[in-house]
């Protein structure tokens, strides 16, 4: 490998493990850490590098799938024809590329004429109607398989429980797709009534309407102001088969379905070019969110013909918007105090309205981040709602700088404790000194992460109580927590009898938990969810973690010099020591397993699961094969040893068959998991 080939396998490898996170963030935790314009730049240099190297290609880069795995707590749903992805463009120029490349794979004579309809910034669902009548509703997940949101769908007045009998009779079982989402004055009521009862507002509408379908109580999804435009049959039995997209929306509408009005057949590519202008120029007078245009090839048998590739549709493409913009002036920058002592400088801004919302924060990450961008009390500063998710200031208008504006400077003591603050070798991030004990804002951020749904998942714990408990300094610990009595909680602000034993009820639930939860809710710097997994079923057991060298943590799957040295001195903290011990004596507890003796038996091996499981969740087996040494992955190639399929399972078990891949069903696997029972973690 030449060192150019090496430079770009490097940054091959970089951009997937980016890419895999922030994958992870948006679509799993609603919990996104970049612009929607910054993933597509990382997304885009990755297909290129791919391309210019496809010796480096592998099935299990992000480029080769369209989402994130579904959620626990939710039933998986295996969609009998996959979900994909569109492919976008920028300019007219790109666009009429994409008409070109569609025109080069039909027949010279085909005519094309389109579709255009706005892209809305929701949640993509599938409706399954059976005689009639909704009997499934799922999210997109990763194209192939998505959660069951049924419950929550069926609470959603746009969504007809029945579909009415129209011209044409209704099918037996058809397939409507959709994009669920909250409009834009229903939102901000949302949260204007949020504020005057001092709940938690949501972000924005997009993440308002995912959070809202994701609730494991239909009730909570009820009282979210949520509808639906539908866009496409995915699939339909019985004799009626349109043969465009435009009639099957006209079906659609004829069935009681919402279509959007502004969907419209464009004959040519000016025609799609005049609409996507147009539809432009009114986006701030829609009343919903969306990011661009999506543009359609009307006959569906060119569809068919057209096809699709691994990711993405040949036949249809999403004209993007450029991201919003808008200038603002920078009132002051303030620092933030996180669970592990990280500052974080704050920019209070002007309020403007951009992307959709009024803005009147925005986080500058670091220090580093503010010498980049020379930036100065008083600026007039660039502010882009990219992909209307997290507002970013990307710049300075330099020409409007006031005379005195005054420079940003790092505090020497945190703005909490008093503590000294340090920047730790080549690190960007600067830090309390201080810890939990001392620093009150690092207390309230560890409990909330402490109380936080991944971690010990006490519901009714909100940064408004945490902050009153901290505050009154009733709560030290997360110890304290399970100690707290009735008459103390019913005494504090806005906390009814009813909501004190809600909220006690929700602590003596979180004492039965998992090793993988408990650790995680420790807070340890760098060990996330799927770390805290790895060790958990590495170790076996809470001691064995806690009296680990470095070196041993260093055996443990995807833990490295780093996050050994977290976990080690962690551990080596008489204090943290002490406050584990507090939160058994608390009554914390969990299924306890053996450390695995010796080599593991399915060390070495690549396993795949594929459909639906009946004895437990794909998560509980996943987690069992890891503990077996089995690496777990959601493609299946060559590399793959076996393949585990349960009913629904799709193109994976195809695709098995076709490697001539060892297939098993369940009953085997729940043997091999009988026959090795020390090694595995319990469900």
């Amino acid at each position: 490998m030449t060192p150019r080939e090496r430079t770009a396998a490097a940054r091959i490898d970089e951009l997937r493990e980016q890419l895999h996170y922030h994958n992870h963030r948006y679509h799993v935790l609603d919990a996104p850490e970049i612009a929607d314009a910054e993933y597509d730049a990382l997304f885009d240099e990755l297909v290129q590098l791919e391309a210019q190297h496809p010796e480096l290609a592998s099935a299990d880069s992000p480029t080769q799938r369209v989402g994130a795995t579904p959620l626990d707590g939710f039933n998986s749903v295996t969609h009998a024809v996959a979900m994909l992805s569109l492919d976008k463009c920028t300019t007219f120029a790109e666009l009429g590329d994409w008409v070109e490349r569609c025109r080069g794979l039909l027949d010279e004579d085909d005519e094309l004429s389109f579709v255009c309809e706005p892209k809305i910034d929701g949640v993509a669902v599938a409706l399954v109607y059976e005689q009639g009548r909704l009997t499934l509703a799922a999210t997109r997940g990763d194209g192939q398989t998505g959660e069951d949101i049924t419950a929550n769908v069926r609470t959603i007045g746009a969504v007809p429980l029945v579909l009415s009998p129209g011209a044409v009779a209704v099918p037996p079982r058809v397939e409507i797709r959709g994009e669920i989402y909250m409009p834009e004055a229903d939102f901000q009521a949302f949260n204007e009534r949020a504020r005057q009862r001092g709940e938690k507002t949501l972000v924005n509408p997009r993440n308002g309407a995912a959070g809202s379908l994701r609730q494991l109580d239909p009730r909570l999804t009820a009282s979210r102001p949520l509808t639906m435009y539908c866009y496409s049959i995915g699939w339909i039995e019985g004799d009626w088969q349109p043969t465009s997209h435009s009639e099957a929306l006209a079906q659609l509408a004829d069935w009681g379905m919402r279509v959007n009005p502004l969907s419209s057949a464009a004959p040519d590519l000016d025609e799609c070019e005049r609409y996507i202008e147009d539809v432009q120029q009114r986006r701030e007078e829609l009343g919903y969110d969306i990011d661009g245009v999506v543009v359609k090839v009307d006959s569906l048998a060119q569809q068919r013909r057209l096809g699709a590739l691994t990711r993405t549709l040949r036949w249809a493409i999403a004209y993007k918007y450029p991201a919003e913009e808008a200038t603002t002036r920078l009132l002051d920058v303030e620092f933030q105090v996180g669970r592990t002592g990280a500052i974080t400088p704050v920019a209070r801004l002007e309020p403007v309205f951009v992307g959709g919302v009024t803005v009147s924060n925005a986080t500058l990450h670091n220090m580093d981040e503010v010498a980049r961008l020379g930036i100065r009390v008083g600026d007039t500063v660039v502010l882009r709602r990219a992909g209307d998710v997290i507002p970013q200031i990307t710049g300075v208008v330099a020409g409007k700088r006031p005379r005195r504006a005054a420079k940003v400077a790092l505090p020497e003591t945190c703005p909490a404790c008093g503590s000294d603050i340090t920047v730790a070798g080549e690190e960007a991030v600067a830090r309390c000194t201080a810890d939990a004990r001392v620093c009150p804002a690092q207390r309230k951020e560890g409990l909330r992460h402490f109380a936080s749904r991944l971690a010990m998942d006490v519901e009714g714990l909100g940064e408004a109580l945490i902050e009153q408990l901290v505050e009154q300094d009733q709560v030290r610990t997360a110890a304290d927590l399970y100690a707290l009595e009735r008459d103390e909680l019913v005494a504090l602000d806005r906390m009814g009898e009813k909501s004190a034993d809600n909220l006690l009820a929700a602590l003596e639930a979180s004492k039965q938990t998992t090793l993988p939860r408990f650790i995680y809710a420790l807070g340890i710097r760098e060990v996330g969810e799927a770390t805290a997994a790895n060790l958990a079923n590495h170790f076996g057991d809470l001691q064995a973690l806690m009296e680990a060298s470095v070196d041993q943590l260093e055996q443990v799957d995807d833990v490295g010099p780093i996050v050994a040295s977290h976990v080690q001195e962690y551990f080596a903290s008489e204090h943290n020591r002490r406050a584990v011990e507090e939160l058994v004596a608390a009554g914390l507890r969990w299924p306890v397993r053996a450390a695995s003796a010796g080599p593991k038996p399915l060390a070495g091996q690549t396993w795949v699961l594929t459909g639906t499981l009946e004895s437990m969740t794909r998560d509980a087996a996943k987690a069992k094969l890891v503990a077996l040494g089995a690496k777990v992955t959601s493609s299946v190639s060559k590399n793959t040893d076996r393949v585990v399929a349960g009913p629904g399972a799709g193109s994976k078990l195809t695709k098995a068959g076709e490697l001539g891949v060892p297939v098993m069903d369940e009953t085997e696997l729940l043997a091999l998991l009988d026959a090795n029972p020390d090694q595995t973690p319990s469900s």
